[in-house]
């Protein structure tokens, strides 16, 4: 064995003395768990989203000092929906303008991964394709033999749990919208006080309905998810507008007139599934369509909170009440194209619309600085307070209730359980809120209900018979 020379030992003692670090578990997570860096195209994206939400910021800061009404009074409905636009603007403009840029420059299939990638890979693309639904038919096909296994009795009980649940969610949430948005508060002082803004009521009904959504989703197992997240915000921003125009309404309108505009939307339903899907419809919902439309007129002639109301209030309302259809129209028929196209839960859609209602109005109320001035209100008003709380719990339970019932029984138990509830709301807001209605009203209001239940049972037979000729064809 050869002796080392002098350099050689110098450099083992040192490595004796100096033995190298050894790869500890702890260091190894931490390495993994490393962020991976942004990229210069991460960069593009963040300056798009700042400086839009900078740029939009300030345009709602000048349109509100130059639209602010003089102090005590309120601002004009149009002139309120023009600054909830800016403020949704803030998301929309600079989503749309990041959507436009990852799509031009193939950011998410060039390059190495970054850190901002995944999340935009959710909100632009979504999963994956070619996905394996196996889950949830698995889960379908469990909830079908449940179901199957029920009693007549149990069934029965759970039908009228459902109506139950329905109709008291639904009912005790119309008697709060006309409470809240007609009525004045007092507090322990004995000071009175009106709440006028109907965004935060919105905000406020949204947020517990995305949290309850969150929450089904985590207990109970659902299908992969693949849609993405943006495709949401469209039926979203119509469901906020829908709900912000069925607020402002009713400063307007009376309550029985807004839910007869409501039994009323199927006509405005027909026309946007022409216009969205291209759909066709059968000649008996041209009939009922027609019969709603003589009964509206029937009951705006003889409604005497019309007769009371100047032309102008009238007239805002009723245009109001035609926002509020379309928007209503257009949301029910863009989710119907989602759930087509990428097969998602009920609570996984209920919590996407949700999520993007909850952003945007969020966003609109800071900007307007909404959130102090309503939060104030709730702090002084206690009433106010337990009236919004039960309001957001009945919207968020009736969803819950919605989704359950059309899975349990189907959309012809569903719609038939709603048509009810929405005579017990007419006849309701009539004797607490004493509403006065002429005889042709009376007229009025019973053509729209018959023509809804003549709706559903036409299409009710229309799809047994249907049934009939299908299995007669397999025999």
């Amino acid at each position: 064995m050869e002796e080392l020379g002098g350099e050689e030992l110098e450099e083992e003692k040192v490595l004796v003395e100096h033995p190298p670090h050894p790869v500890t578990p702890v260091r190894s997570l931490l390495n993994n768990m490393a962020l991976p860096p942004l990229k210069s195209a991460d960069w593009v994206i963040l300056s798009i989203i700042s400086v839009g939400t900078i740029v939009l910021y300030l345009a709602s800061t000048l349109a509100q000092s130059l639209l602010a009404p003089p102090p005590g009074e309120s601002l004009f409905w149009l002139l309120s929906l023009l600054l909830n636009m800016i403020g949704y603007a803030t998301i929309f403009v600079p989503g749309y303008y990041v959507i436009k840029y990852v799509r031009k420059t193939n950011y998410l299939e060039t390059g190495p991964a970054s850190l901002l990638q995944p999340l935009v890979r959710l909100f632009v693309k979504g999963a994956e394709t070619e996905v394996i639904e196996v889950e949830a038919v698995n889960l379908i096909k469990g909830e079908t033999e449940a179901a199957m296994a029920k009693t007549v009795y149990q069934e029965g009980m759970t039908l009228m749990f459902c109506a139950g649940g329905l109709l008291g969610s639904y009912s005790t949430w119309g008697y709060l919208q006309e409470k809240i948005m007609t009525t004045n508060y007092v507090d322990s002082l004995g000071n009175k006080g009106k709440f006028n803004d109907s965004q935060f009521l919105v905000f406020v009904n949204r947020i517990l309905a995305f949290a309850l959504a969150l929450l089904v989703i985590m207990i109970r197992r659902q299908p992969r998810h693949k849609a993405p997240l943006f495709k949401y915000s469209y039926c979203s921003f119509s469901n906020i507008m829908s709900s912000w125009c069925q607020y402002e309404a009713l400063k307007y309108v009376s309550f029985p007139t807004q839910v007869l505009a409501k039994a009323s939307k199927v006509i405005p339903v027909m026309l946007m599934g022409k216009v969205v899907s291209n759909k066709k419809y059968e000649y008996y919902e041209y009939v009922v369509a027609l019969l709603i439309s003589v009964g509206m007129v029937a009951f705006l002639m003889g409604n005497d909170d019309g007769n009371k109301a100047s032309n102008a209030t009238t007239f805002s309302g009723f245009i109001i009440l035609i926002g509020y259809m379309a928007f209503d129209a257009f949301t029910s028929n863009w989710q119907g194209e989602l759930f087509t196209e990428y097969k998602m839960t009920s609570f996984q859609m209920m919590a996407g619309v949700n999520l993007f209602s909850c952003l945007l109005t969020s966003v609109s109320l800071m900007q307007q600085g909404v959130f102090y001035t309503s939060l104030a209100f709730m702090s002084q008003y206690s009433r106010f307070m337990l009236d919004c709380i039960i309001l957001s719990i009945c919207s968020a339970s009736g969803q819950l209730f919605i989704y359950y019932t059309i899975s349990v029984f189907g959309p012809v138990a569903f719609v038939i359980i709603m048509t009810v509830r929405q005579v017990f709301a007419v006849v309701l807001s009539c004797i607490l809120f004493q509403h006065a209605l002429a005889p042709v009203a009376i007229i009025g209001i019973f053509i729209i209900f018959s023509a809804l239940f003549l709706k559903i049972y036409c299409s009710y037979r229309l799809k047994m018979k249907k049934k009939t000729v299908s299995a007669a064809g397999k025999i």
